[in-house]
């Protein structure tokens, strides 16, 4: 009897959220093989693309160049004299690679006051949340992953003032999410 506690005890902690799989799903380069080993992803992803109309393959895509797929990602250390670590490069974290002021806006705007940068259900429905917004407030298609993706990373703002224009690596970077986004989009049509 004490036995069986004790592993009832382990199994319900173990439920409970604290030891998530964060590693990333073996073929980032195959929307059907996330899709196959990660469920839940796409669960999470067609109930974002319900609620906020943001496709499924513009979600991945930025995903994938967020944080490939690892949800509790962070942004590397900073080192002062290259040895001394002072902090990271930003509060991002998770999934969706989300500051802290910008997931805190969206809790509060939502309701959805428990959500978590590392549950995969929240970090896309923050997504959603997000484009939806740059869509409605900078007239961006939910459907542009490469322009949704400079307003993600620059804010609405910065992207408003042509920010982005100015670093030709970050639009390197937003044409690949645009790239990903369209493979991302045969591939699921054909695994659906």
């Amino acid at each position: 009897m004490n036995r069986f506690l004790k592993l009832a005890i382990v199994g319900l902690v173990a439920s409970c959220g604290g030891g998530g799989n964060y590693k990333a799903p073996r073929n980032l380069d195959n929307a059907c093989a996330i899709a196959a080993e990660r469920p839940a992803y796409m669960r999470a992803m067609r109930a974002t693309e319900r609620r906020w109309g943001v496709p499924i393959h513009v979600q991945m895509a930025t995903i994938h160049q967020e944080s490939k797929f690892i949800g509790n990602a962070r942004t590397p250390h900073q080192y002062a004299l290259g040895l001394i670590p002072i902090g990271r490069q930003s509060s991002a974290y998770g999934y969706s690679q989300a500051l802290d002021s910008t997931w805190d806006d969206y809790r509060k705007q939502t309701g959805n006051r428990r959500a978590q940068r590392d549950n995969i259900r929240d970090a896309t429905d923050f997504m959603g949340w997000y484009m939806n917004d740059s869509s409605r407030v900078l007239g961006i298609s939910k459907w542009d992953a490469a322009s949704q993706y400079l307003a993600y990373h620059e804010g609405r703002s910065g992207f408003s003032r042509g920010s982005h224009n100015s670093k030709p690596w970050l639009m390197s970077v937003a044409g690949k999410v645009q790239a990903r986004s369209e493979v991302y989009r045969s591939q699921l049509a054909s695994c659906r």
